[in-house]
């Protein structure tokens, strides 16, 4: 697996219940999309050279790639976006489910989009989008089984 810092957490459960916890500090939304914003310039260096169609993830406004590597049991994605917002979303992403096995991968939910009001305060498009990339790591860990 090339150099990235996922997972930081030893689960997903513990990853979503970090973050919950995170976004918890935060009294309104305008932090929250600072701290978004934030967690997206820590994302690792994504390559140019997988700057391309194949890597592309349609379904979202902003540009976005992805970038599967690994198997059933450590499967871990690379992936930016020309957006700070989503690149904060992608890091949250990541955070969740990079790294880890496939059958974890597919055993949990995304609860934390729910738990910290993502799904009421992301426009149309970038809830599409979230989902979209949430499909594509599930359906990337389901072909991996």
């Amino acid at each position: 697996m090339t150099d990235t810092p996922f997972p930081l957490e030893a689960t997903a459960a513990e990853a979503q219940a970090a973050i919950a916890e995170e976004f918890a500090f935060f009294s309104d939304w305008s932090e929250r999309y600072q701290y978004l914003i934030d967690l997206g310039r820590k994302l690792p260096p994504f390559r140019d050279d997988w700057k391309t169609e194949e890597h592309r993830l349609h379904g979202c406004q902003s540009m976005v790639w992805i970038v599967p590597e690994g198997n059933a049991d450590r499967l871990g994605f690379h992936a930016i976006s020309d957006s700070a917002i989503v690149s904060g979303l992608i890091y949250l992403a990541l955070r969740v489910y990079s790294g880890r096995p496939a059958r974890e991968i597919l055993a949990t939910e995304p609860d934390y989009v729910a738990a910290i009001g993502l799904a009421k305060h992301l426009s149309p498009t970038r809830s599409n989008g979230l989902a979209a990339m949430l499909a594509f790591i599930r359906d990337t860990a389901q072909a991996q089984q």
